[in-house]
């Protein structure tokens, strides 16, 4: 009798186990396809490695959502979310008005600084007199290829955009680019490599301009998908609550990337 009642009791408990996860609600999460370290990055083995994978895994775990990441090219992210192609981005996006033209946001998980960087004993101010007549690299379709536009296309003698930011850095290091625009944790990383090491050093952050570079990264969503916003909304605050996201980030960074 024991033997049957511990059967049936393990067989409800599978039963129940296989029911949550077959209703576990399937969410296409897109990224961007080149590598973004150390947020996102494919490894040797092609497993895709970094913070914001760590954080989108963390997210989804605690909204009870299974999430399949589904890499792109970073100018496609929206397109796709607005075809319903994927449900999702998670691809240090910053929330800004132009964008939230066209998609929602969650709550921000991160925020850090715009910089520059430039060859190594070239000194020059991240500004426009400062970059006059350089040839300066963005990502394409991000808030940096916005931003410079903005403030140094009339400085600057080429505005070049990259689908990566790898191309980027790499025509920096073999010198066909006077200087790089991006974020600064991601140019850190670049630094902190041998070939940044190598050739490169950083200017300094640009002069901050909210309603281009936003207030923080989301995740992108669509804006009728407002159930999907509540569960990411509510998954940021109990990872920050519950030192989830402390733990995660504590492992690439030395400092508070979340921000003010």
């Amino acid at each position: 009798m024991k033997n049957f009642v511990r059967t049936t009791a393990l067989a409800l408990c599978m039963t129940a186990a296989a029911f949550a996860s077959a209703s576990a609600q399937e969410v296409k999460v897109g990224v961007d396809s080149g590598p973004y370290p150390p947020f996102s990055s494919p490894d040797a083995s092609g497993k895709w490695v970094g913070w914001e994978i760590e954080i989108m895994d963390a997210l989804c775990a605690e909204a009870k959502l299974k999430c399949v990441l589904t890499p792109l090219a970073f100018d496609g992210l929206i397109p796709a979310l607005t075809s319903k192609k994927i449900d999702a981005i998670m691809s240090s996006m910053s929330i800004t008005d132009e964008r939230k033209k066209m998609i929602d946001f969650s709550d921000k998980y991160y925020n850090t600084p715009t910089a520059v960087i430039g060859p190594k004993g070239v000194k020059f101010e991240p500004t426009a007199e400062g970059l006059k007549g350089k040839i300066i690299g963005v990502q394409v379709s991000t808030i940096h290829a916005e931003y410079a536009q903005k403030y140094f296309g009339k400085a600057v003698s080429e505005i070049k955009e990259y689908q990566t930011q790898d191309e980027a850095n790499a025509d920096l290091a073999a010198g066909r680019l006077d200087a790089i625009q991006a974020d600064l944790i991601t140019l850190d990383a670049f630094l902190k490599t041998d070939a940044g090491k190598a050739c490169c050093e950083l200017k300094g952050n640009v002069k901050d301009d909210p309603a281009i570079l936003g207030s923080g990264v989301g995740v992108g969503l669509r804006k009728e998908d407002t159930a999907m916003k509540d569960k990411f909304n509510a998954a940021i605050k109990a990872i920050r609550t519950n030192g989830t996201y402390d733990t995660i980030s504590k492992k690439y960074f030395d400092f508070n990337i979340y921000g003010k």
